[in-house]
């Protein structure tokens, strides 16, 4: 059972914390993880992008002119995608780009994600996360505590306004749930700054 620290919000040791196996000792599975985040992506994806084809646009379908003697090339139509406001010739169409992914593999790809995350010290325990006030500059001293100078993703257990409205303002903090984070945002994350009770709720969530 592996055992990490515990800080406060001037990133000081306050403790240690054993974390479950079966989450946060995971195996790396790169492949599934890929699968997890496109998966993620495409899921994202609204697919309302339209084209109108040459069968659509507004216009006759009467040949423009004869076919020989003119000089011209042959047309059979002005709708065709040769012509201005002509119709293309692959029309883009609505489709569903949504993927399925079994409850199993997007488990074990979050629980490989995050021991990964682990494992290369970039979670960062927090025995709690109550800023004094919701001012931008409390959020940024407690980012410049543990050095986080990329994107980071706080984990919290339950909503916290001061902590919402302090990082309203830094593009590159995410702050989520511990219910709703999902594999893209740990992947994307430089460093995770996570409660502790958020750490107990995930590993009752994931343990089940």
């Amino acid at each position: 059972m592996p055992t990490t620290k515990v800080y406060n919000l001037q990133a000081v040791e306050v403790g240690n914390v054993k974390l479950d196996d079966a989450v946060f000792a995971r195996e790396y599975n790169e492949p599934l993880i890929h699968q997890a985040v496109v998966a993620y992506l495409n899921n994202q994806r609204q697919g309302t992008k339209a084209n109108l084809s040459r069968s659509e646009v507004r216009g006759r379908a009467k040949k423009p002119w004869r076919q020989k003697g003119t000089g011209h090339a042959r047309q059979g139509s002005r709708r065709g995608p040769q012509w201005t406001k002509g119709g293309l010739a692959f029309a883009l169409k609505p489709r569903d780009f949504s993927q399925k992914l079994n409850k199993s593999a997007k488990r074990a790809a979050f629980c490989s994600a995050i021991s990964q995350k682990l494992a290369d010290k970039d979670v960062f325990v927090v025995e709690n996360f109550d800023l004094k006030d919701h001012k931008t500059k409390t959020m940024q001293a407690v980012l410049d505590a543990f050095k986080c100078e990329k994107s980071v993703l706080v984990v919290l257990d339950q909503p916290n306004e001061n902590v919402m409205r302090a990082s309203g303002n830094l593009s590159k903090v995410l702050v989520e749930n511990f219910s709703l984070i999902n594999v893209y945002q740990i992947v994307c994350a430089d460093k995770i700054l996570i409660t502790k009770q958020a750490v107990k709720s995930i590993e009752e969530a994931y343990t089940e």
